[in-house]
């Protein structure tokens, strides 16, 4: 019999707490929320987890602190920060903390999905290690880089000139094609006489 994996996903808006819900419990993970930094510890304490997805922005406690208090504990813990305010400093320090991950909003459910798989991946590895090994957190999942977003830009601002393309091209198109298959018909028919 194999358990479920659970995650406890940290995010003071309902609307990210959901798309984990969705995406994760779609492929067969419990996925607990908690709203704040003391109510994911509350959980914590009481029952273990897999992994944790942690918002870097809450009010009262925020995400490092929740990540470096889940380290402190539980340092086999895979811990993702999910932001959409990543700085190169917040960065730096959840490495340090050794968080495994971060998931740059908006999220996807691909993104979602492989971060999920990608924790598990790194607390099996872990595991594996001596605890006072530090493993150097990597990325578990990243938003586009810069030509990512210029292409998705450029393709955003660009379809509706596709699409206007194609409902000019069309008719003409439409209309060729009808004029080749009557001079086909005429071709055939005189060649039949």
């Amino acid at each position: 019999m194999t358990t479920q994996a659970r995650f406890l996903v940290v995010d003071d808006d309902p609307v990210v707490a959901r798309s984990f819900d969705r995406v994760l419990s779609g492929k067969g993970y419990a996925v607990i929320t908690a709203r704040d930094g003391p109510e994911a510890l509350e959980k914590l304490a009481r029952e273990d987890y897999d992994a944790v997805f942690t918002d870097i922005r809450m009010p009262g406690m925020d995400g490092l602190e929740v990540a470096a208090r889940i380290k402190a504990t539980r340092p086999w813990l895979p811990v993702v920060i999910v932001t959409g305010y990543g700085s190169p400093a917040s960065e730096a320090r959840a490495k340090e903390i050794g968080v495994a991950g971060f998931l740059h909003k908006p999220l996807s459910p691909e993104m979602i999905e492989g971060s999920a798989r990608e924790a598990m991946t790194w607390k099996a590895a872990d595991r594996s290690a001596p605890v006072a090994a530090a493993k150097p957190a990597e990325p578990v999942a990243a938003a586009p880089g810069a030509g990512g977003i210029v292409k998705n830009l450029a393709l955003f601002v660009a379809a509706p000139f596709i699409g206007l393309a194609y409902a000019i091209a069309f008719p003409f198109v439409g209309l060729a094609l009808l004029a080749w298959y009557g001079y086909r018909a005429l071709v055939n028919k005189a060649g039949g006489r």
